[in-house]
């Protein structure tokens, strides 16, 4: 617990967050969430029938004494949608946690942080723990913590893209602007990226397609795991500064050298 994720009233070792869409089976998704140390689990509570059978709901695959549920408000392109589905989940019984998604463009998959300042005010004020997916702008980075969010989500890459951190200024930025934890949301493909995301200064990263698409899920699982634990011990470490010319690993200064 010397190095821990503090959410809300939540506290995580693991600083990996994990999705629950797009396995190839209910099976594949719990063998990956074990490899995988996460801690926290996001379902998309919307694409839940939360009335049909329990054998058919993926909340029944997922241990609630082993993990914490985040429901998310995934599908939601207006303030009353997102709204709509964290009440809803929470009415269900999942708690009070919300990963709160307000998607502006249907091609891209940006957020509309309009839509999505406003219901995080609005969930808030209603006692959820909301933790926000925004783009990668220090500016609604801080009015999201200012609305009361107990961290902020910004995007490495459009979701599913698989391309890594494309600004990395702005994650420095955001890291800068806001004093809760920058959970990087969205666009790692690979151990490298997430690693990457921990090594400039991510409190913690979220993802699915990067585990759920990979050729083996359960190793890429065990992959991403280690990527962020390394990456966050080489943020703690703190590296080396970066010169524009070599320096030897064995400095001949002061040494008697004979010809």
């Amino acid at each position: 617990m010397t190095d821990s994720l503090k959410i809300g009233k939540y506290v995580l070792t693991s600083r990996l967050i994990l999705g629950t869409g797009k396995y190839s089976s209910m099976e594949m998704m719990e063998k990956s969430l074990a490899a995988s140390g996460t801690q926290m689990v996001t379902v998309a509570i919307g694409r839940v029938d939360l009335n049909g059978p329990a054998e058919k709901n993926v909340l029944s695959y997922i241990d609630r004494t082993r993990y914490v549920l985040l429901p998310n408000t995934a599908g939601a392109y207006t303030t009353e949608d997102a709204l709509r589905i964290a009440r809803l989940a929470r009415a269900a019984g999942t708690g009070d946690l919300v990963k709160l998604e307000v998607i502006g463009d249907r091609k891209t998959l940006m957020p509309d942080t309009i839509a999505l300042l406003e219901a995080t005010k609005i969930l808030v004020k209603e006692g959820f723990t909301v933790m926000p997916y925004t783009n990668d702008d220090p500016i609604m980075a801080k009015k999201l913590e200012d609305a009361g969010a107990a961290c902020v989500m910004p995007l490495a890459a459009p979701i599913g893209s698989g391309r890594g951190i494309q600004n990395r200024l702005n994650l420095q930025f955001i890291k800068e602007a806001v004093a809760c934890p920058v959970i990087v949301d969205a666009g790692v493909g690979t151990a490298s990226d997430a690693a990457i995301c921990m090594e400039l200064g991510a409190d913690g990263v979220l993802m699915n397609t990067a585990i759920a698409a990979a050729d083996d899920p359960v190793l890429m699982a065990e992959a991403m795991r280690e990527g962020v634990s390394a990456g966050r011990k080489a943020y703690r470490a703190g590296r080396m500064p970066v010169k524009d010319y070599g320096s030897a690993s064995s400095p001949q200064e002061g040494l008697a050298l004979k010809s």
